[in-house]
């Protein structure tokens, strides 16, 4: 694994740990699986508008990306 995919996998990880610590404050998108913040009101990844909002789901999914690399695009990587 390349130094730039280990620092992206630890940001990812330090993340997590704060998705964790504080589920109320996210929720996890129905459509694509992305956790926002709970103040999102339409998916900045697939434009969905439907969220799971469970701490259980959201503690989950956190645990689930946070151990891996990104491997979905975003709206930032097709801007150019």
């Amino acid at each position: 694994m390349s130094e730039v995919a280990t620092t992206t996998l630890n940001e990812r990880a330090e993340q997590a740990q704060r998705i964790i610590q504080n589920p109320a404050g996210y929720k996890v998108c129905v459509c694509c699986d992305s956790i926002v913040t709970d103040k999102v009101i339409i998916c900045p990844n697939c434009h969905g508008y439907n969220y799971d909002d469970s701490a259980e789901v959201i503690i989950a999914q956190a645990h689930f990306l946070g151990t891996r690399e990104q491997n979905s695009v975003l709206a930032s990587d097709l801007e150019g």
